[in-house]
């Protein structure tokens, strides 16, 4: 589990707070926990139990997704096409609730007996503020679930601890400010009011959402091999969104000032940067977002004959052990998956490097997903688990050519040095 990755669901976790279908919410929650009743001591417990509600909810979610998958599941379960197109679906409907298109809530039955559960229990009592807080986690789910799918599948890498960690720091960025600001009845008074630019925060977050779709169905090209949503098209549709959204925030700028002036169409500016940006991609590597797009090129399989050190064997093994012992190389393994966003961080941002490319000529490249659909898929899988001990991704190790583990590396580095390290290593037998 990176620092990355929870820094990601600490960020999300308060950018949630911002979203249309809980920023309102704020002042009318805290208002309720800072009334002269809730002031006392029992107040201080009911709100520190609303966030643990909050909490609460979300991570048993997490370990919820955990206990039905387990540690190989996860990975299968992130990179399953139809999962990935579900996804893409959900994500498109709330967008199109986002944008007004229609009204989505969950079924009011599910949250008229939550509510009632709350109202119902005696007061100063532990179990209704608890309730309260599962309820407005219920409620706020239109603009939440976004950020929690993705949280859950990009945590889906191996490791059953990963999404229930990831849920626990989410909900608790999620939940903190209540608590806080409870704490400090003074400072809700100084909250900006939902007014116009909750509005436009919906439209934003729905091309977002949308954008998310877009990843969703390129993950399940990627392990079908449609070759529709490759890494251009992807791009090319993200700089699609972003012009939208420039011209949606000019023309809601010049329409409320209604005279055309530099301030009022500023903000159209930030997506329009992004556009281009986007843009400049189709003909360089994007490192920000790399890991988050299809591949640049998909890999050839290279079945027999010498490789050069830019060419990988892929999803054969025994190739790549035959290859090594005819040259007298070692086998660089890179067990991946089609979907394993730290697996095209890697390749973005470390494969690349003139130097890490130097070190990496030296060996056998083999590359074997571990995600696919298909029984060879779970074989590398099992193979991976039972030889290294794990199945989280990327693993990178590095063996003989009779197949005898000479070191391995699981996770990223953001550091160069330290995978160049790891490859003179094993290359010594050190």
């Amino acid at each position: 589990m990176s620092s990355g990755f929870l820094w990601l669901a600490a960020s999300t976790g308060l950018i949630s707070l911002l979203t249309p279908c809980v920023f309102p919410m704020v002042p009318v929650t805290l208002a309720y926990f800072s009334s002269p009743e809730h002031r006392s001591a029992s107040g201080l417990r009911g709100v520190t139990l609303f966030g643990l509600g909050i909490v609460s909810t979300f991570t048993v979610l997490g370990l919820a997704l955990a206990a039905v998958f387990g540690a190989a599941g996860l990975n299968r379960f992130a990179a399953d096409p139809w999962v990935n197109i579900a996804l893409a679906t959900v994500f498109s409907l709330f967008a199109a609730n986002l944008f007004g298109w229609f009204e989505f809530s969950l079924p009011w039955r599910v949250l008229t007996a939550a509510d009632r559960a709350a109202r119902e229990a005696p007061e100063g009592s532990s179990l209704g503020a608890l309730i309260m807080g599962a309820t407005f986690t219920l409620t706020s789910v239109t603009c939440t679930a976004p950020f929690v799918g993705t949280l859950l599948v990009l945590a889906a890498q191996g490791s059953w601890l990963t999404p229930v960690f990831g849920m626990l720091v989410y909900s608790t960025a999620f939940a903190l400010p209540f608590v806080l600001l409870a704490l400090s009845p003074r400072l809700i008074a100084r909250l900006p009011r939902s007014a116009e630019w909750i509005h436009t925060l919906r439209v934003l977050i729905g091309l977002l959402e949308v954008g998310a779709a877009i990843r969703f169905v390129s993950n399940a090209d990627v392990v079908l091999h449609w070759g529709v949503f490759t890494r251009e098209a992807v791009l090319i549709l993200w700089m699609m969104l972003a012009l939208i959204a420039a011209g949606y925030l000019g023309f809601r700028s010049i329409r409320n000032r209604r005279q055309l002036q530099l301030r009022s169409v500023l903000p159209a500016f930030i997506p329009l940067w992004i556009a281009f940006w986007l843009w400049t991609g189709l003909a360089a590597p994007l490192p920000q977002i790399e890991a988050f797009l299809p591949p640049r090129v998909q890999p050839a399989a290279i079945r027999s004959g010498s490789l050069a050190p830019a060419e990988w064997t892929l999803n054969d093994y025994d190739a790549a052990l035959s290859l090594a012992r005819k040259s007298g190389k070692l086998v660089f393994v890179d067990f991946t998956g089609y979907t394993c966003t730290n697996c095209r961080w890697m390749e973005a941002n470390i494969f690349n490097r003139p130097d890490v490319g130097a070190q990496l000529g030296q060996f056998v490249l083999a590359r074997l997903y571990t995600d696919g659909e298909g029984p060879i898929y779970e074989r590398q899988q099992e193979f991976q688990e039972k030889t290294f001990g794990t199945v989280a991704l990327p693993l990178y190790a590095v063996v003989d050519g009779n197949g005898r583990i000479r070191g391995t590396f699981t996770g990223i580095t953001r550091d160069p040095a330290e995978f160049i390290a790891f490859l003179r290593r094993a290359s010594s037998g050190a």
